[in-house]
């Protein structure tokens, strides 16, 4: 089995002098990647972490987050991503369940979720849960220099990684010492618990997935060799799912300023990628940096080798507008999901020739996975899923995945024919409308809902809330009516802010069919989409 921060800790080990992580114009070493590692891991040990122990992790993508995650997770500690975008409510929900010991974020988040600064945060928008308060008894550790509303005692991160002042008489297999040398290991358990993330739910039901070492380690692996990162590759991304990869293949990875978003602001991307050889980027990324370059094709990059897309279905159109741009490159499509990254990789190009009618050709099964079809829904396991959903666990361990899509195989190569279960994508994130559609059917003056996605051009979906009014019910579908505009206002309080809908329509019924009158969602679907049209 593949250990997570065993293998990267083995890359730096074996890749002393090269430069493994690079952010602004701060570069580390492997060797000083490997020290920081363990120093921090050391630290946290001393300082009283123990296996098993949570740690709510809110600190934005960097060196200092990339050193502080693996050093929680080789002391015997549970990364728990936290998204203080998400609402005050779902944030407090998950974190109840969580419940972590340690809390760690930004300086300027316990600032502006304290004191007057978090009414103004809110009157701008943003419910931000008190980090301070949030967690009672947990220990803190801080990104950034201290501000006031930092709790006493709360530990900076940098203070981790230092060198001890001086040595500590140790027992062996004590971690107290912090002077590890090159190819030891500070981990207090074999195996363990290494990372939860939530992907939906609500404040009644957080849904969080749990990885341990060994899935992450297996399916981290695999997408570093599936897509080809090699050693001394310079690897652009601000994502640690294919960052670490690409410190496991010895390569350059270079992480892109906070706020650089492609999607946000692509022509102040398109003056990272110069340097980059190798780029991930998710499809609406990868469209908004075409159409930046489309604009400005004098600064196309010239040393790129590799794109990678991931994170969404990878369309035939996307694809061709890629291979157009980028002729010399090679593109690799990914595909999976929480539970289970990757899946499958493939040839983008070998995408493009294959059958545009016969499904969704979604590339090769990668080794970890085992896939079988039952009554032609693709189920998955191996040794790269998860251990399972945070509130089921330990009773009911994931063993397989019944991922609702329907397919084929042929032999390993895996080929996408749709969905069984309600679900669209938005993003890098799974929506699962029925999660959803109860909280707002239940809201003042509904009397009923439901909620679609509208795919673009570039396989992303448009989601819209669709509301029945309890009265004066309109005769076309409006987002002007009264009660889709409040509860379009009232929805940033009630649900996961990644799912919040691009627009709320109201209609006089929703269409259904069949004895049972279940939703007809084509029907729906078709609806919406004229509305949508109609209103350009």
């Amino acid at each position: 089995m593949t250990d997570l921060v065993a293998a990267v800790l083995a890359s730096c080990d074996a890749h002393p002098d090269a430069a493994a992580l690079t952010s602004g114009r701060s570069t580390l070493s492997y060797a000083e990647l490997a020290r920081r590692v363990r120093a921090t891991a050391a630290s946290l040990v001393r300082e009283g972490m123990q296996p098993g122990d949570r740690v709510l992790f809110s600190v934005r993508p960097g060196p200092d987050a990339v050193v502080l995650a693996l050093g929680i997770v080789e002391a015997g500690g549970t990364v728990v991503f936290a998204d203080p975008g998400a609402g005050e409510a779902l944030f407090r929900a998950r974190a109840a369940l969580a419940a972590p010991r340690w809390v760690a974020a930004e300086s300027l988040l316990y600032l502006a979720s304290s004191g007057p600064l978090r009414g103004l945060a809110r009157r701008r928008g943003l419910e931000l849960a008190p980090y301070g308060r949030l967690v009672p008894e947990a220990r803190h550790l801080r990104a950034g220099r201290w501000m006031p509303g930092v709790p006493n005692g709360a530990m900076p991160l940098r203070r981790l990684s230092r060198p001890p002042s001086g040595r500590i008489e140790t027992e062996p297999g004590d971690l107290r010492g912090l002077d590890t040398p090159p190819g030891a290991t500070t981990r207090q358990a074999q195996s363990g618990d290494a990372l939860v993330i939530f992907t939906s739910g609500t404040t009644d039901a957080p849904k969080a997935v749990v990885h341990s070492r060994e899935s992450l380690g297996a399916g981290l692996a695999d997408f570093a060799a599936g897509v080809g990162l090699r050693e001394g590759q310079r690897v652009l991304t601000d994502q640690l799912m294919v960052g670490i990869p690409a410190l496991i293949a010895g390569a350059h990875w270079t992480m892109p300023p906070t706020g650089a978003n492609p999607g946000a602001r692509p022509e102040q991307y398109l003056a990272l990628l110069p340097g980059a050889e190798v780029l991930f980027v998710v499809p609406a990324a990868a469209d908004a940096i075409l159409r930046a370059l489309d604009a400005r094709p004098e600064l196309a990059p010239t040393r790129l080798q590799t794109i990678i897309l991931g994170g969404a279905p990878v369309l035939r159109p996307l694809l061709q507008r890629i291979a157009t741009r980028f002729p010399d490159a090679a593109i690799r499509a990914v595909y999976g999901m929480t539970e289970i990254l990757p899946v499958a990789i493939a040839d983008g190009r070998a995408k493009l020739d294959a059958p545009p009618r016969d499904g969704d050709w979604v590339g090769t099964l990668v080794p970890s996975v085992r896939a079988e079809l039952v009554d032609d829904e693709l189920v998955l396991s191996g040794p790269g899923l998860a251990r399972g959903y945070l509130s089921e666990l330990p009773e009911h361990p994931l063993t397989e995945l019944a991922t609702g899509d329907l397919a084929r195989l042929d032999g390993d190569r895996l080929t996408l024919l749709g969905r069984r279960k309600d679900m669209f994508i938005r993003g890098s994130q799974n929506v699962y409308p029925g999660l959803y559609e109860p909280i707002v059917a239940g809201m003042p003056g509904v009397s009923d809902a439901a909620m679609v996605g509208i795919p673009d051009e570039i396989g992303d979906d448009r989601v819209v809330v669709v509301v029945v009014p309890h009265s004066d019910a309109p005769a076309t579908p409006s987002a002007e009516h009264p009660v889709a505009r409040s509860v379009a206002a009232a929805l940033p309080g009630l649900i996961d802010a990644g799912v919040l809908p691009d627009a709320v329509l109201a209609v006089a019924e929703l269409p259904r069919a069949g004895r049972s009158r279940k939703l007809d969602r084509p029907a729906l679907t078709g609806i919406v989409r004229a509305a949508l049209e109609e209103a350009r």
